[in-house]
């Protein structure tokens, strides 16, 4: 990792080569590996001047042939407590690391987490973070819930955070789970379509009632009946928070072992279920640096396949 108390390295320069382009654009396009939002902390922190004099607005427009200077300062550290934690590693390079996270881990220090996070882990593994927003730290775009186990990518510089953020935004990656849930579809597949939001009364739990739900999409197909659960794979377009257990409650098939939103599962089924019974199974996105498209899988866990192994039984 770099080192907080290193000397700040001379300004990047590059010269501005058209009219009317926003300062703060025309920085992230002159310097490698820093977005958009960074180049305008960095003019607003007074790191950056046009032809030798200091430019403190993101929204000045340009000219071209203009000089600019940007002074990079080495990454501030990150709060959080470097741990060692062993990870399975799915994928890692200059840009991306990709982990298959374990049910039961939390991905962000919080409140009542502080410790013992994938970013926890992260920060004693990776020894060639760069920075994300001015702070030395891994970009994580997406999460998964604490009892949620499989897939999670990480960024490791802000071009890379960049790049999967949109990516997500514009819904061109691909996020497929696997669930046991409880009951046996009658049909085949489907499309759950309803908006998810805040409940309006629980605030830690979310709703298909909203009054400000937002639009969410998650297709499901039965992969194995049981004689009273089933095996599902889904899709997911959005990335609402709790979406799929949401959804899944919704449609009368509540994830196995979900506390919040299902009801207790009996049998073989509920004697394993000590967590609910979702994993991410795969996730497909471009590399943020060379385009490629990749399909990153995470095996099921032991406890998942021990029930699906009793469910067989049964």
């Amino acid at each position: 990792m770099a080192d907080p108390a290193a000397p700040v390295p001379a300004p990047l320069r590059f010269v501005v080569e058209r009219d009317g382009e926003r300062l703060d654009a025309a920085v992230s396009q002159g310097v490698p590996d820093i977005s958009r939002s960074t180049a305008a902390r960095l003019i607003r922190e007074g790191r950056v001047s046009v032809d030798g004099e200091s430019a403190d607005k993101p929204s000045r427009r340009m000219r071209r042939g203009e000089t600019v200077g940007v002074e990079i300062p080495p990454p501030a550290p990150c709060e959080a407590l470097a741990q060692h934690i062993p990870l399975w590693i799915l994928h890692e390079d200059a840009h991306l690391i990709v982990i298959a996270k374990p049910a039961g881990m939390v991905v962000h220090p919080a409140p009542g987490h502080p410790e013992a996070t994938v970013v926890n882990a992260l920060l004693h593994h990776c020894q060639d973070l760069s920075g994300i927003g001015g702070k030395l730290r891994p970009g994580i775009v997406h999460r998964l819930d604490m009892d949620t186990s499989g897939v999670l990518a990480a960024a490791k510089n802000d071009a890379a955070h960049l790049s999967i953020a949109r990516q997500f935004a514009a819904r061109t990656t691909e996020k497929t789970y696997l669930a046991i849930v409880k009951g046996v579809p009658r049909d085949d597949s489907g499309l759950v379509t309803l908006p998810v939001g805040r409940h309006p009364v629980d605030r830690k739990r979310m709703a298909v009632t909203s009054p400000k739900g937002r639009a969410a999409e998650t297709r499901w197909k039965v992969l194995e009946r049981f004689s009273d659960a089933a095996l599902l794979e889904l899709t997911i377009k959005t990335g609402r928070t709790h979406q799929i257990r949401v959804h899944m409650a919704a449609l009368g098939h509540p994830v196995a072992g979900d506390p919040v939103y299902g009801t207790k599962t009996r049998g073989a089924a509920r004697a394993r279920a000590a967590r609910q019974m979702l994993h991410a199974w795969k996730l497909s996105l471009h590399h943020p640096a060379t385009g490629q498209r990749l399909t990153f899988t995470a095996p099921i866990p032991p406890d998942m396949e021990t029930a699906i192994a009793e469910l067989r039984k049964r």
